[in-house]
């Protein structure tokens, strides 16, 4: 919740636009940020501005100074040759026909993220992973590593010392212990900025607020409330993930035009009737407004169980003719679980759909199954989702 420090902070961010557009009200934007509700969520936990992101780098490079652990090169020959090439272009020529054992070397591919507004000189982490057969980073330093974007060009220079987190040890009789994944490993602040990207968020004066979840009712209700605080025809919704904002041209006073926006609170829609089941797991969440039509449900299993019995079939004693054979025997058993029929009734809600699952007794395996046979009877009022 905003206090007191908070709202006279926002308010001497504001009265430089004030004195040019006149559009706002302090005593509105002052009610209606303290008149939060439990379920009322910050724009800025809603949204995000169109064009503001970030932008994902790679890069190839070497990591040397490892213990022995690196790549093996009978079976990783790029790394050589990626070794050889590096020492041409530093003057050192070595001969075609010498394939050196680098055990200390290994070929890594390097990734980082770019965020927005970040400028030439800063610095950023980078992610180091093995793409050969390098058995641990540990103790390594990459060497000079351009990172480029997907447009080709280089944004970023990564190189320095290897942070890895997991280790491992190995017998001289082949046994082998691994903690974690020795072969990757980050760099903090292991790379420096060298191009920044430019935002569309200081070109022109509107700005686009997309909902990181689309919903209509969200979309109505975020704009009509930055209309309370910022005046009328402020925000318009484009359609249920959009809301257009009218915003200063200046980019002084669109940052705080910015920073007062991202601090409205809104109500968002409740979300649609759904059901989420992950059947690799066997977990199961059923979200509010799920609706069951009136149906009567009958779920039980049918075991059947089928053993085989070896027996030896001997001739009597002193008989004169008979031999000992091999006799199979088979036995069959099925069993019926006695499972209770229950009954929903009509508008049914959630707590009284898990109530009845669990007085049946029903495993998540038979909840699956029920579900699925009340969305396929048209009796569930809800989404079905598996994932």
């Amino acid at each position: 919740m905003l206090t007191g420090e908070h709202m006279i902070n926002i308010s001497a961010l504001l009265i430089s636009w004030l004195k040019t557009s006149g559009r706002l009200c302090i005593a509105m934007l002052c009610m209606l940020m303290l008149t939060m509700t439990a379920q009322a969520e910050r724009i800025k936990d809603l949204t995000s501005i169109a064009g503001v992101r970030s932008n994902q780098l790679v890069g190839y490079g070497l990591v040397v100074g490892l213990d022995g652990s690196g790549d093996q090169t009978t079976q990783a020959p790029f790394t050589v040759q990626s070794l050889k090439s590096m020492l041409a272009r530093l003057g050192v020529v070595v001969p075609p026909n010498v394939s050196p054992q680098l055990k200390n070397v290994a070929a890594v591919m390097v990734h980082s993220e770019l965020p927005p507004f970040i400028k030439p000189g800063q610095t950023i982490d980078v992610t180091v992973s093995s793409i050969g057969n390098a058995k641990s980073l540990r103790g390594g330093v990459l060497l000079m590593v351009p990172l480029k974007g997907a447009d080709g060009q280089t944004y970023a220079i990564a190189q320095g010392n290897l942070i890895v987190g997991g280790f491992g040890a190995e017998g001289s009789d082949g046994s082998r212990v691994t903690v974690n994944v020795p072969s990757a490993g980050r760099i903090p602040n292991g790379a420096i900025v060298e191009r920044g990207v430019p935002s569309p968020f200081t070109q022109g004066g509107d700005i686009v607020l997309n909902l990181n979840v689309a919903d209509f009712t969200t979309a109505q209700r975020l704009a009509e409330n930055i209309n309370k605080v910022m005046g009328p025809n402020v925000a318009l919704p484009m359609d249920g993930a959009s809301i257009q904002v009218r915003a200063p041209s200046n980019p002084a006073q669109k940052v705080a035009f910015v920073s007062v926006l991202e601090n409205i609170v809104v109500e968002p829609g409740e979300a649609a009737a759904r059901i989420v089941i992950n059947a690799r797991t066997g977990t199961i969440v059923i979200g509010n407004h799920v609706r069951v039509m009136p149906v009567a449900i009958s779920h039980g299993s049918l075991t059947v169980s089928i053993s085989e019995d070896i027996g030896v079939s001997q001739p009597e004693p002193f008989a004169r003719r008979g031999e000992t054979v091999v006799v199979p025997g088979s036995s069959i058993q099925i069993t019926e679980e006695d499972n209770r029929m229950f009954l929903f009734s009509p508008g049914v809600e959630l707590k009284d759909i898990v109530k009845a699952v669990n007085e049946v007794g029903a495993a998540p395996g038979d909840l699956v199954a029920i579900l699925e046979a009340l969305k396929q009877s048209g009796a569930l009022s809800a989404q079905l989702t598996v994932i």
